[in-house]
């Protein structure tokens, strides 16, 4: 008659044996998230802290809100998870980064404020392809921008600029 495995024997032992070393962070309206160390480190800020053992209370990010932290914490993590298969998540992140103007504006300064290259990246391609073939009024409105131009030095950067306006 055999005895049951012991815990140390079995094919989970590994897992438990090295538990994944997770950082807490917290946003700019106090929740708090969990995010393993591996995706952390997609995050040159957050690299730089781990690197200085400035990580064993939670990181506070004021400038950015729970909702928005929620997103990166999930980016950050699924991107991890793939690894060197990043290219098999095209579809993934394409979905992710199909939000409104303002969610998608604040992942992008989220990801600049934590130097996160691949969340920045793809924010800008999915901002530049929203406002690629808008007439620039359209582009003044979109992101609330001041036309401080007269109608005559309009009409003059029109001509010296064609192309653009093409």
């Amino acid at each position: 008659m055999s005895s049951p495995p012991s815990p140390s024997s079995s094919s989970s032992s590994s897992s438990a044996s090295c538990p994944k070393k997770t950082i807490t962070l917290k946003s700019s309206d106090g929740e708090t998230f969990q995010i393993e160390e591996a995706a952390a480190l997609l995050s040159k800020t957050l690299e730089d802290m781990i690197d200085e053992n400035c990580v064993s209370t939670p990181i506070p990010l004021p400038n950015i809100n729970g909702k928005i932290l929620a997103g990166v914490v999930e980016f950050c993590s699924k991107h991890a998870e793939a690894g060197a298969e990043a290219d098999s998540l095209r579809a993934w992140d394409a979905e992710f980064v199909a939000v409104d103007q303002s969610t998608l504006f604040d992942y992008i300064l989220a990801a600049d404020f934590l130097e996160i290259p691949t969340l920045l990246g793809l924010g800008c391609l999915a901002q530049a392809e929203k406002i690629k073939g808008m007439a620039p009024a359209m582009i003044r409105k979109t992101f609330t921008i001041q036309n401080n131009f007269a109608p005559e030095e309009e009409e003059e950067l029109r001509r010296e600029n064609e192309w653009a306006f093409e």
